[in-house]
């Protein structure tokens, strides 16, 4: 037994050192200092349609909560017939996928709560909770009358192993990623888009003309960073398929910005001249092969040429030392992930209703985040293997991440308010900038190479295309 004045000796140090572990807040106001001393530039990349047991589901890294790591995954192949047995996720094989998984609003519904009209009261008020059961089930009610049964669970329940992704692989290993993003709208790619711009979709929940037609009346970060005197650019892929997301917004157009909006080429010569803008944002390529943005009738192969080349470009620029790039998805596109998606805060009073596949029709109070979507921080300002898992917003609340962190983040870099209570709700990222500069980072990240594709399956439907 220690003497008495030892135990209180020990006592002291551990009271004192518990004094000494900073407040999430103080972490916070720490951060926002490192963030505005260190970082000068942001690259914001947006790619298509995948979720984190989809595409991160091999990574071994110890913190990524995934198949590889904590499950394997188990689906009914039917939901209301548990006679037709389960499958269990595995290593995939496909380079691409050929039939697109549902990711409308309604199928979002059914593979979360195995319905195409929950009950949005009882999700409210937690008696209803998603249980990520739907996705295989969903793949069947589209495709089995043409596809093996086989072929479709693998699509939307398997993973890519460490070997299959190596671009991926490279920077979990050497920068940070996130556990718990989730998308801020549990349907398609252009209301995602809109919130990961503006903090919400306003009210829409499929991709209508409204965005090809730059009707978004809302304030964007474009317009935001305008009227602050900050400098961006909108790099598009020429094939097109994505955004430009600046050119959602009424704003651009009406107010002579879309000399903003230039080729992706562009990107790769003013990165290496040290003329990026203190925002580059990057629209990949959108559908089918060929194009780069991950869509799965695309190549994660050459999604990873991409995702190499960006990172190379800025490994190799004169800016890399004051350079945050964020990776990001616009939403999960239909995949399995087995987390279920939090409650989050309106963004503002508008609702998205659709008529369901089953003749109903579901209205969306946008009071809820999607799946969650693969999301690093690359920098020689961040940490090396982190994985980021949930952290305390504004209010004191341990919240996950989505795309309006990114919003959230940006304010207190360029000192700009929240746009809504979704932004104000959710958590920063600051914290995850260091005080001193990584010397170990790659200098260029491993070539990809392509692996089995997707078989030509006779009879492919088109499906919820719609809903890129």
């Amino acid at each position: 037994m220690l003497p008495s004045a030892a135990l209180f000796g020990m006592l002291a140090l551990v009271a004192a050192a518990e004094a000494a572990t900073p407040s999430p807040a103080t972490c916070s106001a720490r951060g926002v200092k490192k963030l505005k001393a260190n970082i000068k530039n942001v690259v914001i990349l947006v790619m298509e349609n995948r979720s984190l047991d989809n595409l991160l589901g091999g990574q071994t890294t110890k913190g990524i909560e995934n198949p590889i790591n904590n499950g394997p995954y188990c689906q009914p192949l039917n939901l209301t017939d548990p006679s037709q047995g389960t499958v269990c996720s595995s290593a995939s094989d496909f380079d691409s996928v050929l039939n697109d998984p549902d990711h409308a609003v309604y199928g979002n519904n059914i593979e979360f709560y195995g319905d195409f009209t929950p009950d949005n009261q009882a999700i409210a008020n937690g008696s209803l909770v998603p249980t990520m059961k739907g996705f295989v089930h969903e793949q069947l009610r589209l495709y089995s009358s043409k596809v093996n049964k086989t072929d479709l669970a693998k699509q939307v329940l398997n993973y890519y192993t460490e070997e299959q992704v190596p671009v991926l692989t490279s920077l979990v290993k050497n920068f940070v990623t996130f556990n718990h993003w989730h998308s801020d709208v549990p349907g398609p790619t252009n209301p995602n888009r809109a919130a990961l711009t503006s903090g919400t979709s306003h009210g829409h929940g499929t991709n209508n003309a409204t965005f090809n037609n730059h009707g978004m009346p809302q304030r964007s970060l474009f317009q935001q960073l305008s009227e602050l005197g900050r400098s961006w650019i909108n790099y598009v892929d020429p094939k097109g398929g994505t955004g430009p997301d600046a050119g959602f917004y009424n704003w651009t157009y009406t107010n002579g910005k879309t000399s903003q909006i230039v080729p992706l080429a562009n990107f790769f010569t003013d990165a290496a001249a040290g003329k990026l803008a203190e925002l580059s944002y990057l629209n990949p390529s959108c559908c089918g092969v060929g194009t780069n943005s991950m869509h799965p009738s695309g190549l994660i192969s050459d999604g990873q040429i991409l995702i190499k080349s960006v990172y190379d470009a800025l490994r190799g620029s004169p800016q890399w030392n004051n350079t945050l790039f964020i990776l990001t998805f616009d939403e999960t596109g239909g995949f399995a992930d087995h987390v279920p998606p939090p409650l989050a805060p309106r963004p503002d009073d508008l609702t998205f209703t659709a008529k369901t596949p089953d003749g109903d029709s579901y209205t969306l109070p946008f009071d809820r985040l999607g799946g969650r979507i693969p999301t690093l921080l690359v920098s020689p300002w961040v940490g090396k293997a982190k994985v980021e898992q949930k952290y305390p917003n504004a209010a004191g609340a341990t919240v996950s991440y989505s795309a309006t962190s990114i919003l959230k983040t940006l304010g207190e870099l360029w000192d700009f308010a929240p746009f809504n209570p979704r932004i104000e709700a959710a958590p920063s990222f600051a914290h995850l900038i260091r005080s001193t500069i990584r010397t170990d980072v790659p200098a260029n990240l491993p070539a990809p190479v392509a692996f089995k594709k997707g078989r030509a399956l006779e009879g492919r439907i088109a499906g919820n295309l719609e809903a890129i």
